[in-house]
C-alpha cells in the first residue's frame, strides 16, 4: 500500500471518529460512523489473503447492520418526538434498538462472535487499531446517552461479556484470539459502569486503550502470533519479555499496575450504589481473564523451546516502535494518580 493511500485512510479514520465526536445531531454522528468503518476496511484486505478478505466481509456485514439499526432507531425516535438531537432519545423502543447496535459495534455479548474471527485474519497493526481507535466513536454514543438508555439490558449484556470474555481465551492459543476475548471482557466492565458513572467508563476506556497499545507493540516487536512464538522471547529479548509480563498483569488488573485502577473504582462505584452481588460475580469473572493471562505469563517466563530457536532474530530487523516504553511506563505507574481522579470525578 502506497504511503498516499496510507495517509488517506489513516486520515479518514481520524476525520469519522472526530466527526462522531463532535456532533449534536444523530445523521452526522451516523455519517461518521460510516466513514469509520469505510476507511478501515481497505487496511484489512491489504494484506492480500483469503484469511484478510474474509475478516473485512465480516467486519463490513456486522457494521453495516449495526448501522442500519442506529439509524433505524434515531428515524423511529424523531418520528415519534420530532428530535434528531442524541441527548434526547425518549422512546423506548428506539433506546432499546439503539442499545443493541451499539453493542455489536463494540462487540459486547451476546453479539461479539465476530470480534475474534475479524481480528484473527488481520496483521498486528490492524488488529491495534481495531481494538483501540474503533472503540472511541461507539462508546462516546454510548456514554453520550447513558441517562437514556435501557440500564437493565446493559447490565445483563456487560455480565454476559465479562463471563464470555473469560471463559473464551481459556482455551486459545492464538495471540490476536486471546486479545479479542480480552477485549470483550474489557467492554463488559466499561458498559457495567456507563448507567452509573460515565466517567469511569471514560478513564477505563483510556486505561484499556494503554494497555491493549502496549500489548499490540510488544507483540509486534517480538514477532509473537501464538503461544509457541510467545515461549522464545525470552531467548531473543529477556528485558522486553519480562516487561511484557507486566503488561499482562495489568490486563489481568493485579496491583499496583494500572489496570487494577479502573476495577477497583468501579467495583467501589457498583457497592456504593448497594449492587453488592453483582460486584462479587463482576470480580469472579475477573479471575477467567486472569488465568490466561497468568498462563501466557508462565509461557514467557518458565518455558523455553528444546532446540535454538530459528526466528529471524530482532537485531537483523529495523524496528521503529519507539513508543513501546512509553506504554509500558504508563501501563505500570498510573496508581499514584488515583486521588487526583478521584477528586475529578
Amino acid at each position: 500500500m502506497s504511503p498516499y493511500t496510507l495517509s488517506m485512510l489513516m486520515s479518514s479514520l481520524a476525520v469519522g471518529t472526530i466527526t462522531t465526536l463532535s456532533s449534536y445531531h444523530w445523521f452526522l454522528a451516523w455519517m461518521g460512523l460510516e466513514i469509520n468503518t469505510l476507511a478501515i476496511i481497505p487496511l484489512m484486505t491489504k494484506m492480500h489473503h483469503p484469511r484478510a478478505t474474509e475478516s473485512a466481509t465480516k467486519y463490513f456485514l456486522t457494521q453495516a447492520t449495526a448501522s442500519a439499526l442506529i439509524l433505524f432507531s434515531t428515524i423511529m425516535n424523531a418520528w415519534m418526538t420530532g428530535e434528531w438531537t442524541i441527548v434526547n432519545m425518549n422512546h423506548d423502543t428506539s433506546t432499546t434498538i439503539l442499545t443493541i447496535a451499539l453493542a455489536i459495534k463494540l462487540g459486547v455479548a451476546p453479539f461479539h462472535l465476530w470480534l475474534p474471527d475479524v481480528l484473527q485474519g488481520l496483521n498486528m497493526m490492524t488488529c491495534l487499531i481495531l481494538s483501540t481507535w474503533q472503540k472511541l466513536a461507539p462508546m462516546a454514543l454510548l456514554i453520550l446517552t447513558s441517562h437514556q438508555l435501557n440500564t437493565n439490558l446493559l447490565i445483563m449484556m456487560a455480565l454476559m461479556s465479562m463471563v464470555v470474555g473469560g471463559w473464551g481465551g481459556l482455551n486459545q492459543t492464538q495471540m490476536r484470539k486471546i486479545m479479542a476475548y480480552s477485549s470483550i471482557a474489557h467492554l463488559g466492565w466499561m458498559v457495567m459502569i456507563v448507567p452509573f458513572a460515565p466517567n469511569l467508563a471514560l478513564l477505563n476506556l483510556l486505561v484499556y486503550i494503554i494497555l491493549t497499545s502496549s500489548m499490540f507493540m510488544t507483540l509486534m516487536a517480538l514477532n509473537s502470533t501464538s503461544m509457541n512464538k510467545l515461549s522464545t522471547s525470552w531467548l531473543k529479548t529477556p528485558t522486553l519479555a519480562a516487561f511484557t509480563m507486566i503488561v499482562l498483569m495489568a490486563l489481568g488488573g493485579l496491583p499496583p499496575t494500572s489496570g487494577f485502577l479502573p476495577k477497583w473504582l468501579i467495583l467501589q462505584e457498583m457497592t456504593k450504589q448497594h449492587l453488592n452481588m453483582l460486584s462479587v460475580t463482576m470480580a469472579m469473572s475477573a479471575l477467567l481473564s486472569l488465568f490466561f493471562y497468568l498462563r501466557l505469563s508462565y509461557t514467557i517466563s518458565m518455558t523455553s523451546p528444546p532446540h535454538i530457536s530459528n526466528s529471524n532474530l530482532n537485531w537483523r530487523e529495523k524496528n521503529n516502535l519507539q513508543t513501546i516504553p512509553v506504554m509500558i511506563m504508563l501501563s505500570m505507574m498510573m496508581m499514584p494518580m488515583t486521588p487526583a481522579l478521584l477528586v475529578m470525578n
